[in-house]
Protein backbone atom coordinates (compact mmCIF):
# COMPACT_ATOMS: atom_id res chain seq x y z
CA UNK A 1 0.00 0.00 0.00
CA UNK A 2 1.33 3.42 -0.71
CA UNK A 3 2.10 5.40 2.33
CA UNK A 4 -0.17 8.58 3.04
CA UNK A 5 1.64 11.80 2.12
CA UNK A 6 1.96 15.01 4.46
CA UNK A 7 2.72 17.72 2.96
CA UNK A 8 3.86 21.89 4.39
CA UNK A 9 3.66 24.76 2.88
CA UNK A 10 5.80 27.53 3.77
CA UNK A 11 4.15 31.09 2.11
CA UNK A 12 6.30 33.82 1.59
CA UNK A 13 5.15 37.17 -0.39
CA UNK A 14 7.16 36.37 -3.88
CA UNK A 15 7.55 32.27 -3.79
CA UNK A 16 5.78 29.34 -2.09
CA UNK A 17 7.82 26.40 -0.80
CA UNK A 18 6.60 23.03 -0.66
CA UNK A 19 7.48 19.41 0.85
CA UNK A 20 6.00 16.25 1.61
CA UNK A 21 6.55 13.16 3.75
CA UNK A 22 7.39 10.59 4.18
CA UNK A 23 8.90 11.26 0.37
CA UNK A 24 11.11 13.73 0.70
CA UNK A 25 10.07 15.74 -2.24
CA UNK A 26 10.38 19.23 -2.36
CA UNK A 27 10.06 22.10 -4.63
CA UNK A 28 9.39 26.04 -5.10
CA UNK A 29 6.74 28.11 -7.37
CA UNK A 30 6.12 31.79 -7.81
CA UNK A 31 3.47 33.03 -5.49
CA UNK A 32 1.00 33.77 -8.19
CA UNK A 33 -2.01 33.05 -9.51
CA UNK A 34 -0.08 30.73 -12.42
CA UNK A 35 1.89 29.08 -9.57
CA UNK A 36 -1.10 28.42 -7.19
CA UNK A 37 -3.06 26.79 -10.50
CA UNK A 38 0.18 24.92 -11.04
CA UNK A 39 1.22 24.04 -7.48
CA UNK A 40 -2.39 22.02 -7.51
CA UNK A 41 -2.19 20.29 -10.10
CA UNK A 42 1.20 19.18 -8.65
CA UNK A 43 -0.15 18.33 -5.82
CA UNK A 44 -3.41 16.68 -7.34
CA UNK A 45 -1.36 13.39 -8.16
CA UNK A 46 -0.18 13.38 -4.68
CA UNK A 47 -3.35 12.55 -2.72
CA UNK A 48 -2.29 14.08 0.43
CA UNK A 49 -3.73 13.36 3.66
CA UNK A 50 -3.26 16.55 4.98
CA UNK A 51 -2.02 20.09 4.03
CA UNK A 52 -0.48 22.34 6.56
CA UNK A 53 0.35 26.04 6.18
CA UNK A 54 1.38 28.97 8.89
CA UNK A 55 -0.94 32.00 8.88
CA UNK A 56 1.42 35.14 7.69
CA UNK A 57 -1.03 37.62 8.12
CA UNK A 58 -3.19 36.96 5.01
CA UNK A 59 -0.84 35.95 2.70
CA UNK A 60 -1.97 32.57 2.97
CA UNK A 61 -5.64 33.37 2.19
CA UNK A 62 -5.30 32.91 -1.56
CA UNK A 63 -3.72 29.33 -1.51
CA UNK A 64 -5.46 28.11 1.18
CA UNK A 65 -8.40 29.12 -0.71
CA UNK A 66 -7.03 27.34 -3.73
CA UNK A 67 -6.01 24.74 -2.28
CA UNK A 68 -9.75 24.24 -0.29
CA UNK A 69 -11.67 24.78 -3.67
CA UNK A 70 -9.61 21.55 -4.91
CA UNK A 71 -10.73 19.82 -2.15
CA UNK A 72 -7.59 19.34 -0.37
CA UNK A 73 -7.35 18.98 3.46
CA UNK A 74 -6.05 21.95 4.42
CA UNK A 75 -5.05 23.44 7.68
CA UNK A 76 -3.98 26.90 8.78
CA UNK A 77 -2.07 26.54 12.70
CA UNK A 78 -0.21 29.27 14.55
CA UNK A 79 3.22 29.95 13.70
CA UNK A 80 4.46 29.92 16.99
CA UNK A 81 2.70 26.03 16.80
CA UNK A 82 5.29 25.47 14.35
CA UNK A 83 8.42 27.30 15.75
CA UNK A 84 7.55 25.02 19.21
CA UNK A 85 7.89 21.78 17.35
CA UNK A 86 10.82 22.78 15.30
CA UNK A 87 13.06 23.00 18.86
CA UNK A 88 11.19 20.21 19.94
CA UNK A 89 12.70 18.02 17.01
CA UNK A 90 15.72 20.10 16.93
CA UNK A 91 15.89 22.21 14.49
CA UNK A 92 17.08 25.79 14.93
CA UNK A 93 17.86 26.60 11.96
CA UNK A 94 15.08 28.88 9.92
CA UNK A 95 15.22 29.07 5.73
CA UNK A 96 12.14 29.09 4.07
CA UNK A 97 12.63 25.54 2.05
CA UNK A 98 13.76 24.05 6.26
CA UNK A 99 10.24 25.79 7.10
CA UNK A 100 8.65 23.64 4.54
CA UNK A 101 9.97 20.57 5.57
CA UNK A 102 9.21 21.18 9.43
CA UNK A 103 5.28 21.82 8.28
CA UNK A 104 5.02 18.76 6.27
CA UNK A 105 6.67 16.67 9.88
CA UNK A 106 4.69 18.63 12.13
CA UNK A 107 1.61 17.79 9.49
CA UNK A 108 2.64 13.88 10.12
CA UNK A 109 3.14 13.94 13.69
CA UNK A 110 0.47 16.14 15.11
CA UNK A 111 -2.35 15.55 12.42
CA UNK A 112 -4.28 18.55 13.52
CA UNK A 113 -7.67 18.61 12.60
CA UNK A 114 -9.37 19.83 9.36
CA UNK A 115 -11.93 22.85 10.15
CA UNK A 116 -13.55 24.79 7.76
CA UNK A 117 -11.99 27.73 6.19
CA UNK A 118 -13.93 31.24 6.60
CA UNK A 119 -15.06 32.09 3.35
CA UNK A 120 -14.67 35.11 1.56
CA UNK A 121 -17.54 37.02 3.46
CA UNK A 122 -16.34 36.48 6.93
CA UNK A 123 -12.63 36.75 5.77
CA UNK A 124 -14.16 40.72 4.88
CA UNK A 125 -15.81 40.70 8.47
CA UNK A 126 -12.76 39.56 9.89
CA UNK A 127 -10.56 42.69 8.58
CA UNK A 128 -12.89 44.76 9.15
CA UNK A 129 -13.31 44.28 12.59
CA UNK A 130 -9.32 44.17 12.75
CA UNK A 131 -8.99 47.44 11.29
CA UNK A 132 -11.40 48.58 14.07
CA UNK A 133 -9.53 47.12 16.67
CA UNK A 134 -6.23 49.21 15.60
CA UNK A 135 -8.08 52.79 15.08
CA UNK A 136 -8.53 52.16 18.89
CA UNK A 137 -5.25 51.36 19.45
CA UNK A 138 -3.73 54.37 17.43
CA UNK A 139 -6.65 56.77 19.21
CA UNK A 140 -5.36 55.62 22.78
CA UNK A 141 -1.69 56.46 22.03
CA UNK A 142 -2.38 59.82 20.35
CA UNK A 143 -4.23 60.63 23.29
CA UNK A 144 -1.97 59.47 25.88
CA UNK A 145 0.89 61.48 23.39
CA UNK A 146 -1.96 64.31 24.59
CA UNK A 147 -1.79 64.11 27.60
CA UNK A 148 1.96 64.48 28.27
CA UNK A 149 2.46 66.92 25.49
CA UNK A 150 2.46 70.50 26.52
CA UNK A 151 3.67 71.93 22.91
CA UNK A 152 0.39 73.88 21.62
CA UNK A 153 1.31 73.20 18.22
CA UNK A 154 2.23 69.48 18.89
CA UNK A 155 -1.04 69.38 20.59
CA UNK A 156 -3.37 70.69 17.77
CA UNK A 157 -1.53 68.08 15.22
CA UNK A 158 -2.46 65.31 17.39
CA UNK A 159 -6.06 66.78 18.17
CA UNK A 160 -6.64 66.72 13.98
CA UNK A 161 -5.72 63.27 13.94
CA UNK A 162 -7.81 62.18 16.69
CA UNK A 163 -10.75 63.87 14.91
CA UNK A 164 -9.65 62.06 12.00
CA UNK A 165 -9.09 58.43 13.67
CA UNK A 166 -12.76 59.26 15.10
CA UNK A 167 -14.56 59.71 11.80
CA UNK A 168 -12.57 56.92 10.64
CA UNK A 169 -13.96 54.76 13.51
CA UNK A 170 -17.76 55.80 13.01
CA UNK A 171 -17.38 54.90 8.95
CA UNK A 172 -16.00 51.57 10.01
CA UNK A 173 -18.68 50.85 12.67
CA UNK A 174 -21.22 51.86 10.13
CA UNK A 175 -19.54 49.40 7.30
CA UNK A 176 -19.48 46.64 10.02
CA UNK A 177 -23.17 47.23 10.74
CA UNK A 178 -23.90 46.95 6.95
CA UNK A 179 -22.19 44.09 6.41
CA UNK A 180 -23.53 42.12 9.26
CA UNK A 181 -27.01 43.43 7.99
CA UNK A 182 -26.26 42.52 4.20
CA UNK A 183 -26.43 38.16 5.65
CA UNK A 184 -29.55 36.90 6.75
CA UNK A 185 -27.65 33.80 8.31
CA UNK A 186 -25.11 36.68 10.20
CA UNK A 187 -28.18 39.22 11.29
CA UNK A 188 -30.40 36.11 12.50
CA UNK A 189 -27.22 34.66 14.64
CA UNK A 190 -26.20 38.39 15.91
CA UNK A 191 -29.57 38.79 16.99
CA UNK A 192 -28.90 35.88 18.84
CA UNK A 193 -25.75 36.96 20.66
CA UNK A 194 -26.96 40.57 21.08
CA UNK A 195 -29.92 38.98 23.44
CA UNK A 196 -27.44 37.86 25.70
CA UNK A 197 -26.93 40.69 27.96
CA UNK A 198 -22.41 42.09 27.99
CA UNK A 199 -23.06 41.19 24.17
CA UNK A 200 -23.00 44.31 21.99
CA UNK A 201 -22.69 44.94 18.87
CA UNK A 202 -18.84 45.02 18.92
CA UNK A 203 -18.34 41.44 20.55
CA UNK A 204 -20.89 40.02 18.11
CA UNK A 205 -18.94 41.52 15.06
CA UNK A 206 -15.87 40.00 16.85
CA UNK A 207 -17.22 36.78 17.37
CA UNK A 208 -18.88 36.64 14.10
CA UNK A 209 -15.44 37.72 12.03
CA UNK A 210 -12.61 36.16 14.33
CA UNK A 211 -14.47 33.06 15.83
CA UNK A 212 -16.59 31.23 12.87
CA UNK A 213 -16.04 28.15 14.56
CA UNK A 214 -18.64 29.03 17.31
CA UNK A 215 -21.08 26.86 17.96
CA UNK A 216 -19.02 24.26 15.35
CA UNK A 217 -17.06 23.15 18.68
CA UNK A 218 -17.94 21.78 21.93
CA UNK A 219 -17.47 23.61 24.84
CA UNK A 220 -14.12 22.67 25.75
CA UNK A 221 -12.77 22.83 22.10
CA UNK A 222 -14.20 26.07 21.56
CA UNK A 223 -12.73 27.62 25.38
CA UNK A 224 -8.85 25.86 24.03
CA UNK A 225 -9.33 27.65 20.74
CA UNK A 226 -10.02 31.03 22.37
CA UNK A 227 -7.85 30.50 24.94
CA UNK A 228 -9.82 31.15 28.09
CA UNK A 229 -9.48 27.52 28.92
CA UNK A 230 -6.88 26.68 31.95
CA UNK A 231 -4.17 24.37 31.24
CA UNK A 232 -2.60 22.12 33.53
CA UNK A 233 0.95 23.40 35.23
CA UNK A 234 2.12 19.65 37.05
CA UNK A 235 5.52 17.61 37.10
CA UNK A 236 5.32 14.95 39.80
CA UNK A 237 3.84 15.81 42.74
CA UNK A 238 3.99 19.46 42.07
CA UNK A 239 0.63 20.77 41.46
CA UNK A 240 1.17 24.00 39.77
CA UNK A 241 -1.30 26.85 39.11
CA UNK A 242 -3.61 26.89 36.08
CA UNK A 243 -3.10 29.09 33.33
CA UNK A 244 -4.57 30.13 30.44
CA UNK A 245 -2.49 30.41 27.69
CA UNK A 246 -2.44 30.98 23.33
CA UNK A 247 -5.86 31.39 21.65
CA UNK A 248 -6.83 34.10 19.98
CA UNK A 249 -6.33 37.16 21.57
CA UNK A 250 -8.74 39.64 19.84
CA UNK A 251 -11.72 37.28 20.64
CA UNK A 252 -10.68 37.32 24.01
CA UNK A 253 -9.78 40.81 24.54
CA UNK A 254 -14.06 41.67 23.30
CA UNK A 255 -15.24 38.68 25.29
CA UNK A 256 -13.28 40.05 28.59
CA UNK A 257 -14.75 43.76 27.75
CA UNK A 258 -18.47 41.52 27.67
CA UNK A 259 -17.77 39.77 30.50
CA UNK A 260 -17.08 43.18 32.44
CA UNK A 261 -21.11 44.32 31.04
CA UNK A 262 -22.66 40.66 31.98
CA UNK A 263 -20.69 40.75 35.92
CA UNK A 264 -22.98 43.34 36.18
CA UNK A 265 -26.27 42.84 34.35
CA UNK A 266 -26.14 39.58 33.57
CA UNK A 267 -27.99 37.25 36.52
CA UNK A 268 -26.16 33.80 35.68
CA UNK A 269 -22.68 35.37 34.86
CA UNK A 270 -22.97 38.03 38.00
CA UNK A 271 -24.17 35.45 40.43
CA UNK A 272 -21.02 32.94 38.99
CA UNK A 273 -18.58 35.61 39.64
CA UNK A 274 -20.65 36.22 43.19
CA UNK A 275 -19.73 32.85 44.33
CA UNK A 276 -16.30 32.52 42.61
CA UNK A 277 -15.68 35.90 44.72
CA UNK A 278 -16.72 34.53 47.64
CA UNK A 279 -14.82 31.13 47.59
CA UNK A 280 -12.04 33.55 47.66
CA UNK A 281 -10.92 33.41 44.16
CA UNK A 282 -9.22 36.77 43.13
CA UNK A 283 -11.19 38.31 41.14
CA UNK A 284 -8.93 38.13 37.54
CA UNK A 285 -9.69 34.50 37.91
CA UNK A 286 -13.65 35.04 38.24
CA UNK A 287 -13.30 37.23 35.34
CA UNK A 288 -11.80 34.61 33.55
CA UNK A 289 -13.89 31.71 35.09
CA UNK A 290 -17.01 34.22 33.96
CA UNK A 291 -15.80 34.40 30.22
CA UNK A 292 -15.57 30.85 29.98
CA UNK A 293 -19.07 30.47 30.88
CA UNK A 294 -20.42 33.24 28.44
CA UNK A 295 -18.69 31.74 26.12
CA UNK A 296 -20.07 28.21 26.82
CA UNK A 297 -23.50 29.80 26.84
CA UNK A 298 -22.47 31.62 23.20
CA UNK A 299 -21.52 28.99 21.84
CA UNK A 300 -24.81 26.99 22.64
CA UNK A 301 -26.87 29.17 20.92
CA UNK A 302 -25.19 29.61 18.09
CA UNK A 303 -25.24 25.90 17.82
CA UNK A 304 -28.79 25.62 18.48
CA UNK A 305 -30.08 28.78 16.71
CA UNK A 306 -32.67 28.86 19.53
CA UNK A 307 -33.52 32.13 22.04
CA UNK A 308 -34.87 29.74 24.38
CA UNK A 309 -31.23 29.31 25.22
CA UNK A 310 -31.11 33.12 26.86
CA UNK A 311 -34.79 33.64 27.91
CA UNK A 312 -33.72 33.31 31.59
CA UNK A 313 -31.86 36.32 30.66
CA UNK A 314 -34.43 38.25 28.99
CA UNK A 315 -36.70 37.77 31.78
CA UNK A 316 -34.53 39.24 34.62
CA UNK A 317 -36.68 41.93 36.36
CA UNK A 318 -33.01 44.17 37.24
CA UNK A 319 -31.08 45.74 34.72
CA UNK A 320 -28.13 45.39 37.44
CA UNK A 321 -27.01 42.49 39.97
Amino acid sequence: MTPPVFTGIDVSKDRLDVAQRPTGASWSMSNSEEGIQALIQALIPTQPVLVVLEATGGLEIPIVAALLAAQLPTVVINPRQVRDFAKATGQLAKTDAIDAGILAHFAEAVRPEVRPFPDEATRELDALVTRRRQLIEMQTAESNRLHRTAAQRVRRDIQKHLDWLQRQLEELEKDLDNSIKQSPAWREKDNLLQSVKGVGPVVSATLLGELPELGRLNRREIAKLVGVAPLNHDSGKFRGQRRIWGGRAGVRASLYMGTLAAVQHNPPICAHYKQLIAAGKPKKLALTACMRKLLTILNAIARDREIRQIIPLRLASQDSC
